[in-house]
């Protein structure tokens, strides 16, 4: 038996979180073309008879505008903290890639050296990824343990992923029981469901300055007397202006925010819920330390 940790790395919006799914034949985490989608190191658990592999999801490589950035420097001190506690790091690319960008040089600095790493290019049902494997080899000049070209939408080459992947995990037995999907809680997903909702809804930079935190969360499996899982949770926003534009006119953007998230919680927990949504204005939020420790980004 094999057990180990795959570290995912990339640049923002490559499709980390969709290889995820891909690999574990569910939505285990949430997805959005939007950049700064997955915002905490996920933690999720692939079971077969040979081996449990914990793949952990790591935020895209952020660049802070500067030291005030407190979110920016918590996201990437993530990546760096997934990083080192990898057994193997699976770098996931785009293999439409013509050109490096700054991104790719800081995740190549950023690479343990003695941890092996293996190249994926996504989208290669779109692209030839030779050329882009061609970039990341004679540029970067790293040694990759393999270099295999996948897509997360079709599923193509995934076996192939999996193949390269279990020479690289160590031996061991498993650390989780194999009915655990998810290094997580309901209350954290339930907060992750609704921000996903957020982000398909909205634009510009409205979803980016939202953050989601779960006031109250009560589910049956506790409270045996209810019926239906309620959870009151708070729509932080940095403006006024970002708070009329997630309430809407007459209520209407916070009743669909809550409807959808409401329909998706029911199909993960299997209970009927009821959401209570609040929308609050905590300016700079994400600049200041101690708000963002009650949020969870600390």
């Amino acid at each position: 038996m094999k057990c180990g940790t795959v570290t995912i790395i990339g640049r923002p919006n490559v499709g980390k979180s969709s290889l995820i799914n891909a690999l574990l034949r569910t939505q285990a985490v949430i997805i959005s073309p939007k950049p700064q989608t997955t915002r905490n190191s996920l933690r999720c658990i692939y079971n077969d008879d040979e081996a449990q592999i914990i793949f952990t999801d790591t935020p895209g490589l952020y660049r802070p505008s500067n030291s005030r950035d407190k979110l920016g420097i918590f996201l990437n001190n993530s990546i760096l903290d997934a990083l080192d506690d990898s057994d193997v790091i699976l770098w996931l690319v785009d293999a439409g890639t013509r050109k490096l960008q700054p991104d790719d040089y800081e995740i190549a600095r950023m690479l343990p050296r003695k941890i092996p790493v293996l190249l994926a290019a996504n989208k290669s049902d779109k692209s030839d990824p030779s050329q882009a494997f061609r970039l990341y080899n004679e540029i970067l000049k790293l040694k990759f343990a393999a270099e295999i070209p996948v897509s997360a939408k079709t599923r193509r080459g995934i076996d192939d992923l999996m193949s390269a992947l279990k020479p690289l995990i160590p031996e061991g037995q498993a650390i989780y029981d194999p009915d655990i999907l998810m290094d997580t809680t309901e209350k954290f997903m339930a907060g992750e469901i609704i921000r996903e909702k957020i982000l398909m809804l909205f634009h510009d930079e409205v979803p980016h300055c939202v953050a989601v935190m779960i006031d109250e969360y009560k589910s049956p499996d506790e409270y045996p007397d209810r019926k239906k899982l309620y959870i009151r949770a708070s729509l932080i926003t940095e403006t006024e202006g970002q708070k009329k534009i997630l309430i809407g006119s007459k209520g209407e953007m916070i009743k669909k925010i809550g409807e959808l998230s409401r329909k998706k919680i029911e199909d993960v927990t299997g209970f009927p819920v009821y959401i209570d949504l609040w929308v609050k204005a905590v300016p700079e939020w994400r600049r200041n330390q101690a708000a963002l420790k009650r949020l969870g980004y600390s």
